[in-house]
């Protein structure tokens, strides 16, 4: 068998391992990570040869394992008796929730886990965000529908929030467009204050929203 018919065997039996990994938190992120690094293009990395989809699925890669990072931080809230879900489906479109979480008296935060180089600092100018001397309040425009959207399919209040990973926040906490935006390393005390300070209405949601928001799969 010659080399290349070995790094071709090679790689594809790493796709296919790769695919058969199961639901959790940054699964579905992961997912396309995997769809994009197709045996040619893992054929192309072994051989060292760039490609789109390869630097695609890098990107989709390290958004995976910040959720996963930022779902091990958030595990203790379990313990508080909070409901915790990750990268869960809305009940309709391809948008998804990273983080679902819903503390012990009912307040209902949706989180969503942004991963960005430590280059530049991210600060609040006029109501927008800026990522160094960079307008990116987009980042923003899908929190906001997927926070309309649980809202209103469980019938109550809920709060958003982005946890980000990498760049400084010089204010240490900013909220931009009714979102509060705080670096990831403090995601913990941030939520428990918030559950201090929020009161729910109504029936406790939890037991709801894991059969109305259910585990992702990209289609």
């Amino acid at each position: 068998m010659t080399l290349a018919l070995v790094l071709v065997a090679v790689a594809a039996a790493a796709w296919y391992v790769q695919e058969q990994r199961g639901p959790g938190a940054g699964s579905s992120a992961a997912a396309q990570a995997r769809r994009l690094r197709s045996p040619l293009v893992r054929l192309a990395d072994l051989l060292g040869i760039e490609t789109a989809r390869g630097r695609q699925a890098d990107q989709w890669a390290v958004g995976a394992a910040g959720e996963k990072r930022t779902a091990a931080r958030l595990r203790p809230l379990i313990r508080d008796g909070w409901t915790v879900l990750h990268d869960r489906a809305l009940p309709t479109g391809r948008a998804n929730l990273d983080h679902l979480l819903i503390s012990r008296a009912g307040v209902v935060v949706v989180g969503d886990t942004k991963v960005r180089s430590a280059r530049y600092p991210v600060t609040a100018q006029n109501g927008r965000l800026m990522y160094g001397n960079r307008d990116v309040t987009s980042w923003l425009r899908g929190l906001h529908h997927e926070t309309r959207t649980v809202a209103k399919t469980l019938g109550c209040p809920a709060i958003p929030v982005v946890f980000l990973e990498g760049p400084l926040i010089p204010a240490g906490q900013l909220v931009v467009e009714g979102i509060r935006i705080v670096p990831a390393d403090l995601a913990l005390t941030v939520l428990r204050h918030i559950a201090r300070r929020h009161r729910a209405r109504g029936e406790h949601p939890g037991r709801r929203a894991a059969a109305l928001f259910p585990a992702y799969r990209r289609t």
